[in-house]
């Protein structure tokens, strides 16, 4: 886990590096795809493209949040969903969301698409986020193993108390995760 001050270990440059020659889906105000682009790029001209965010409720109605590795290209050390990214060209949102809730944090379980969110939010490092997102809820109750790599962190939180410290922190939350919370959406366990 890095720490403030601690550099990349090679192997570590190396994966991330990787990650941003990934490509993603650039859509249209309505999703119909319209190309690709290697992510970086995306985030750095702010054009429109596919992703997901997986929100994880364990039966006593809490969210599960995780705090992204601090050595993330942006928005590191945030505390945010539960998991979040971009389909592979080719790959739907649903298999995207839930292979990569299984490579961040070790879960696998059911997903439901309960709706999508469009977004656009200027982050750390002069990169833009603008997103067409498929919005997943699933219900978990097993051990937590996220990957270092990808998480510092996890919590299980009630949304009430989700909404209180985005009050009073706001800096420690994503941009993306502050604007669902804001809209209302979909900060709510599935019933």
């Amino acid at each position: 886990m890095l720490r403030a001050g601690e550099t990349v270990q090679p192997e570590d440059r190396e994966s991330t590096k990787q990650m941003l020659r990934e490509e993603v889906v650039l859509v249209d105000h309505e999703d119909k795809e319209i190309g690709v682009a290697e992510k970086l790029e995306a985030h750095q001209q702010g054009v429109l493209h596919r992703a997901f965010s997986v929100m994880v409720w364990d039966s006593r109605g809490r969210l599960l949040l995780q705090r992204r590795q601090v050595g993330k290209y942006h928005s590191g050390g945030l505390w945010t969903n539960s998991c979040c990214g971009h389909p592979r060209p080719g790959e739907t949102s649903l298999a995207a969301a839930a292979r990569r809730l299984n490579e961040e944090m070790r879960v696998i379980c059911a997903l439901t698409e309960i709706g999508t969110f469009t977004y656009r939010a200027e982050l750390d490092a002069g990169l833009t986020e603008h997103e067409f997102v498929h919005v997943f809820r699933g219900r978990y109750d097993g051990v937590i193993a996220p990957d270092p790599v990808e998480c510092d962190g996890y919590s299980w939180t009630s949304p009430d108390v989700i909404r209180k410290q985005i009050a009073a922190v706001p800096q420690c939350f994503s941009a993306w995760f502050k604007k669902y919370v804001e809209a209302g959406w979909p900060i709510a366990p599935p019933g």
